[in-house]
């Protein structure tokens, strides 16, 4: 394996890790938008905004990892789709910005109106963003971008863009129901998890239909993709996302819970790889291959130090950040419990003790 190899794998595992923990975030604004009224969606979205809040920021830290590694190891890659399909890029962008805003911005809205309209832009954005990613990934799927293409339509309004942008809003609401299905039972409200389970099942089986359609599609609109699919480590990835698929469901059907997240997660990362793998060896098919599109030799070798750098250091952090989340320690503190208590009737709280388990 060459050193553009490994940082291309680099990139492609970077993919699936944003694809997985953003697009759990951004299901969770799926389910947000489709929960009902103020009164029927209370539940629902109360814990939507419990289960975001410690790790929503950091999801997109994977996202600024991908962009790096574009810009960096393989430029003329980066040029060729962001020249192409700068217009489904920059709503992508716009979107991306507007829901963090909107989910920031309507814990803190004082009036009912402006819980609203935050709300809205947040669960819309939810949608907007991966579906427009998903749309510029199926563009490069389908081979309609090369170096030198301009700007067009064709590039991102295509049969193979539109069912990648849509399968990505499925996938993404897969991943959201299945972690906010755990969550309500960390969050002990156990009404939410036959809730959220009843919906990661009905997500998991559109997101099975829609991948079957999509690969029906990619066989004439996507031939190089459908081929790699269909053979060698393509396959393999197509097979372990089916076998991780029936073990979701299977546990899902049990109380959902940390082996279930790591099921729905192998569903959505084998689904990446697989699209990865089939490409091989190109960057964009048929026209640009990793090693046309890779940068100079020093750069590679200083992005591969740069990534064991980043394995070293950011990714334990990140993962016993998760760790924090699920297991409970990041929950925001109560007002019972900053309270500091009277003692001795005097009303300063004792000369000045914090209350146990508050840290000072």
């Amino acid at each position: 394996m060459t050193t553009a190899d490994l940082i291309a794998l680099v990139l492609l595992l970077a993919v699936a890790a944003y694809a997985c923990a953003g697009g759990t975030d951004y299901g969770a604004g799926f389910w947000d938008l489709t929960a009902g009224g103020a009164e029927r969606g209370k539940r629902p979205r109360w814990l939507i905004d419990h289960a975001m809040a410690p790790v929503w920021e950091v999801n997109n830290v994977w996202l600024i990892f991908v962009f790096v590694i574009m810009w960096t190891g393989f430029p003329v890659l980066f040029q060729t789709v962001f020249s192409a399909m700068w217009l489904p890029l920059a709503l992508a962008a716009v979107g991306l910005v507007l829901r963090g805003a909107g989910f920031a911005f309507r814990k803190v809205a004082r009036r009912l109106a402006g819980r609203r309209l935050y709300g809205a832009v947040f669960a819309v954005a939810s949608l907007v963003t991966p579906f427009f990613l998903g749309a510029a990934v199926g563009g490069v799927a389908s081979g309609r971008v090369a170096p030198g293409t301009e700007a067009s339509a064709d590039a991102w309004a295509n049969p193979t863009s539109l069912m990648f942008g849509l399968m990505a809003i499925a996938a993404t609401a897969f991943l959201g129901a299945v972690f906010l299905a755990g969550d309500a039972r960390r969050f002990h409200a156990p009404d939410l998890i036959g809730y959220f389970r009843l919906r990661a099942l009905a997500s998991l089986i559109v997101l099975t239909a829609w991948a079957a359609l999509t690969f029906v599609i990619t066989r004439d609109d996507a031939p190089h993709v459908w081929h790699g699919l269909t053979h060698g480590l393509g396959l393999a990835f197509v097979v372990l996302a089916g076998a991780a698929a029936l073990a979701t469901a299977w546990l899902l059907l049990k109380t959902p819970g940390k082996w279930a997240r790591i099921a729905a997660v192998g569903v959505v990362a084998s689904a990446v790889l697989a699209w990865g793998m089939a490409q091989r060896p190109y960057l964009i098919p048929t026209s640009l291959t990793v090693a046309e599109g890779a940068g100079a030799p020093a750069t590679l070798t200083w992005l591969a130090f740069v990534t064991l750098v980043a394995l070293v250091l950011v990714v334990p952090a990140v993962v016993f950040l998760y760790w924090l989340d699920t297991h409970g320690v990041l929950q925001e503190l109560t007002d019972a419990e900053l309270r500091r208590p009277d003692a001795g009737g005097d009303g300063d709280g004792g000369g000045g003790g914090a209350a146990p388990g508050t840290p000072l």
